[in-house]
């Protein structure tokens, strides 16, 4: 936790000192979003049709501030999500769960395109489980992931085109990875433990190219879609092992604090699964936003 608090500390703080020594904070454009959804369901032990009484939470934060004067560009991003549901009988189980933050410094070179250097940091809050059935069929719980186990800090330098102002690719051949699980006991319930070699706590992927792309448009009044996708290739692996991930968001907002959001995940990554991994999470619920 120390890190993630060090991290955060840093760009707030820099941000703002940033501000300060420009003294004209219109060089920012700060955009927040921050929302909270609960849902909850019950039944009298007679009813028929049958169900289980469940509460479930999901929230989110994610605040972008960026900074453009001249060819000079510093783009932050936090995005913390969070969500379980509690069914009876079943318990606490996660919904969602995510950790990201990005801070990317750019230099303009024409209308459409720039270098940059970026950081990037994703982890996760909580611990996260398999539930598989024990050989008298009762259900239990696998720990295979916790907060910094894994975790996962990208650098990249290269370049960026973005032909509009909701669309920008980054393209860099060389974007060191580097996987930390400080769990070394997840091996013996994930064996490819995201990478990582049994014992050891850190992997470094010194030579690898990395694209991101980031879209974030509204369709229509009210209506806003999102998404983002990262392709992470070390070199030294072959093709079919590069990393995938694409998050997708669709938004729709009710009236001023009342939104409802479908959300998609696509993960391919061979140091976690063979398979493609998949979520899928709706929800409607309290949103406040703010733009400057």
């Amino acid at each position: 936790m120390k890190y993630l608090a060090t991290l955060l500390v840093v760009i707030i703080f820099s941000s703002g000192n940033q501000a300060q020594n420009n003294n004209d904070t219109t060089y920012w454009k700060i955009d927040l979003s921050t929302g909270l959804n609960i849902n909850q369901a019950s039944f009298s032990s007679n009813w028929t049709a049958g169900g289980i009484n469940s509460i479930g939470l999901n929230t989110h934060f994610n605040l972008k501030a960026n900074y453009q004067k001249g060819r000079h560009s510093w783009d932050n991003q936090i995005e913390l999500l969070y969500g379980f549901v509690n069914n009876q009988g079943q318990g606490f189980r996660k919904t969602n769960d995510r950790i990201f933050i990005d801070t990317k410094y750019g230099y303009q070179l024409s209308d459409h395109w720039s270098l940059y250097a970026s950081l990037n940091f994703l982890t996760q809050f909580a611990d996260g489980f398999r539930y598989e059935d024990d050989t008298n069929g009762n259900e239990q719980e696998i720990l295979i992931s916790r907060f910094f186990a894994p975790a996962f800090i990208t650098t990249s330098y290269g370049f960026q085109y973005q032909p509009k102002d909701f669309f920008k690719v980054r393209l860099s051949p060389f974007s060191p990875r580097f996987t930390i699980v400080s769990d070394t006991k997840l091996i013996q319930n994930i064996p490819e433990n995201y990478g990582v070699a049994r014992g050891e706590t850190l992997r470094t992927e010194w030579a690898a190219f990395q694209l991101f792309a980031d879209f974030d448009r509204d369709l229509a009044k009210n209506l806003n879609l999102k998404w983002k996708y990262i392709l992470f290739w070390n070199y030294e692996l072959p093709v079919d092992e590069i990393d995938h991930r694409l998050d997708v968001t669709l938004s729709a907002q009710i009236n001023s604090f009342l939104s409802t959001d479908l959300g998609v995940i696509m993960i391919y990554d061979v140091d976690q699964d063979a398979d493609i991994q998949l979520s899928q999470l709706f929800s409607l619920g309290l949103v406040y936003k703010f733009k400057n």
